[in-house]
């Protein structure tokens, strides 16, 4: 459902408010705006920047506002009418009698770059469901006659609308996604499940659309999924074992960009993606550095991770695209914070410390010798995912590097003494 797919020309318009609080609206919101616009295939013809005191029932903007929209839209021939606000229903049929063109608001804009970035079958899915939980409200949009599709002899009645008719079908297609990606998010809980009862930690890369999440990501896991300098160039969440020698064991996972205003909608259809940020161990707070609005835009963040009951999560904020700045912080490793460039590969070992400190706490790392008849707990550790290395020792038994954690208690391992790496004499007993 691209509505963008077969439209070149579009007018975009953005309001200001200054009597309306919103802390959301950035002095970089409409750049931001064009950027969306551009992700999405439409060729920009002209733009309408306005300010009013309150929003109009009717049409969203004024009536002056509007005439003068209407008349660019015309001259240029434009196709589309696209605004950077939510509009009603209501408001959209007014505006497209009026413009006698399309008319696009922010979240219809956002679910349509979504639906041409969908790459898996379950993203697919996500996409379909907030794009027809969205429709199902603008039904009325086209049906003017309303005339019954049934008729005839002895069949007289009622009837059903196309309008009616649409609305149920619609309905019927929701429930039948809602129950694929319920199915499908019952297999992750699985997954999830399994993961936990072994030692692999896993590292959630989040932040702003086109912050250099994926550019990260590939760095770390040594993968080549797209990255662009363009908003949402990732929609699916992929998960990665670590490439890094100094964060064996560990996963990463590359996630969604943030924005601001997220469609509630979105929120909602993409459960089994946030229920992934959900269950990670850490989060890395990815953040362009170099942008303008950067300050907005890390607030934005923190208060989506707070929306999403994230909060408890540890998290380290990485300050990504530090080689565009002309000036370069005189320490990297301050506090939880940590300054890169995935570019130029610069900072990933101050990085990879700072995951590695995340954890010391939560785990233990030390060598245990394996006994001829240990067989059964050499195969259990494996089995884990407990094991980094193996080697012989002088006497011919086999030395196992495990990784333990802290909080899971692992009663085979009772009686067994760790060589701990970290100069510390430990105990499996302290642990259970």
């Amino acid at each position: 459902m691209n509505y963008l797919e077969s439209l070149d020309k579009a007018f975009v318009v953005q309001i200001d408010f200054p009597r309306k609080i919103n802390p959301s609206i950035s002095n970089n919101s409409f750049n931001e705006f064009l950027e969306l616009c551009s992700a999405s295939g439409a060729e920009i013809e002209g733009h309408y920047l306005g300010k009013q005191n309150e929003v109009s029932s009717n049409l969203y903007i004024t009536k002056g506002k509007a005439e003068n929209i209407r008349k660019e839209v015309l001259s240029n021939k434009v196709d589309l009418v696209i605004f950077n606000h939510d509009l009603s229903p209501s408001q959209e049929r007014n505006l497209e009698n009026l413009f006698q063109a399309r008319v696009l608001d922010r979240t219809g804009l956002i679910l349509d770059i979504f639906a041409s970035r969908a790459t898996s079958h379950v993203g697919k899915l996500q996409v379909e469901l907030a794009q027809l939980t969205h429709l199902s409200t603008r039904l009325v949009r086209g049906w003017s006659h309303l005339e019954r599709q049934k008729g005839g002899i002895g069949l007289r009645g009622p009837g059903e609308t196309q309008l009616e008719t649409d609305r149920r079908l619609i309905g019927q297609r929701i429930r039948s996604i809602k129950k694929r990606l319920e199915k499908t998010h019952k297999q992750k809980e699985v997954n999830r499940y399994s993961r936990s009862k072994g030692t692999k930690k896993l590292a959630a890369l989040i932040g702003y659309t086109n912050a250099g999440k994926t550019s990260l990501f590939n760095v770390l896991t040594k993968n080549k999924l797209f990255a662009a300098d363009m908003p949402f160039a990732t929609l699916d969440s992929v998960t990665r074992r670590s490439s890094d020698q100094n964060l064996p064991g560990l996963l990463f996972s590359d996630t969604v960009g943030f924005i601001s205003d997220l469609p509630t909608k979105l929120i909602e259809s993409f459960k089994s993606t946030l229920d992934e940020l959900r269950q990670a161990d850490l989060l890395l707070h990815v953040i362009d550095v170099s942008d303008p609005d950067v300050k907005f835009k890390v607030r934005e963040v923190e208060k989506l991770i707070h929306d999403l009951g994230l909060s408890d999560i540890e998290m380290i904020e990485v300050f990504n695209k530090s080689d565009l700045l002309d000036v370069r912080p005189k320490e990297n490793n301050g506090g939880n914070k940590v300054w890169i460039s995935a570019k130029d590969k610069n900072g990933l070992k101050q990085l990879s410390e700072k995951i590695n400190s995340s954890f010391a706490d939560k785990t233990i790392r030390g060598w245990i010798s394996i006994n001829n008849g240990d067989s059964e707990l050499m195969k259990t550790l494996y089995k884990k995912g407990m094991v980094i290395e193996e080697g012989i020792d002088e006497l011919g038994l086999v030395q196992l590097h495990v990784e333990i954690q802290k909080d899971r208690p692992f009663e085979f391992l009772s009686n067994k003494k760790i060589r701990t790496t970290n100069k510390q004499e430990a105990f499996i007993e302290e642990l259970i």
